[in-house]
């Protein structure tokens, strides 16, 4: 894995870390600090991160503005 694959999560998980559980808090904070130092994660803390991702980091599809100017149907 690339460094700039390991920052673009970061990146992505920044924005959620309120809502992080105590011990993934915990650890979460543990491998930003590895990361702010430079060193390359291993395969276990980068399949924690993408679990974090995929739990956090949900792709919702954007509502459709127009149907806010639809009439209602009578």
């Amino acid at each position: 894995m690339s460094y700039r694959d390991q920052k673009k999560y970061f990146e992505t998980l920044k924005r959620y870390e309120r809502k992080f559980e105590s011990k993934e808090k915990e650890r979460y904070d543990m491998l930003l600090k590895r990361h702010k130092d430079d060193e390359d994660l291993d395969k276990a803390s980068l399949e924690f991160l993408r679990e974090l991702i995929e739990k956090y980091h949900t792709n919702r599809p954007k509502p459709n503005l127009d149907d806010l100017f639809k009439k209602p149907d009578a």
